[in-house]
């Protein structure tokens, strides 16, 4: 089976393809630039990206909207993680953290998928926390900060853990699962 993604980032396309070719499901990327709806709610910002995707290329796509949320900064940066990411970077946000006694966090993916009918969502969530400094030098994004529960290494540390069992991995689990004949 074919399919494609619509997203700007490389990353997230080279994660996806490799996850979904493993499964038998050869994904293309859509290269996809477009005005992000603001919302605190991954889903609504999916849905729009789809549905726009699709507008695009008129056959089957999907979109993917991932968060990072932290506790001690009330979920920022959320649904904004693109934004903070590119303005403060993970220095940034180790530098607002500095001091916090709680380093909680969460990423939370949500995919959408236009089948040209309907739109379909399928969401992963990984727990962790905020590590003291980055370490590490696989993965992109937030990956040399984010230490997942239950483990000791951040993502950046071993790339192998976050293909296994990310927010990204679950969300793409369930998602082709439905693509199953």
């Amino acid at each position: 089976m074919d399919i494609l993604f619509a997203t700007s980032n490389p990353h997230k396309f080279e994660e996806a393809a490799a996850f979904l070719g493993q499964r038998g499901i050869r994904a293309a990327r859509l290269p996809f630039e477009h005005r992000e709806l603001r919302s605190d709610n991954l889903e609504e910002i999916a849905r729009e990206a789809v549905d726009s995707a699709y507008s695009v290329c008129g056959k089957p796509v999907f979109v993917e909207d991932t968060g990072l949320f932290i506790t001690a900064l009330n979920g920022f940066p959320g649904t904004y993680s693109a934004w903070a990411q590119k303005k403060i970077g993970n220095k940034g946000i180790l530098k607002l953290l500095s001091g916090a006694g709680d380093r909680s966090a969460f990423f939370e993916t949500c995919i959408a998928y236009h089948d040209g009918k309907s739109v379909s969502f399928f969401s992963g969530r990984c727990a962790g926390t905020i590590a003291e400094a980055a370490r590490g030098t696989s993965g992109f994004g937030y990956d040399p900060i984010f230490v997942p529960e239950g483990h000791p290494q951040t993502f950046a540390e071993n790339i192998l853990l976050k293909n296994n069992i990310s927010h990204r991995y679950k969300s793409l689990l369930e998602f082709s699962k439905s693509l199953e004949p």
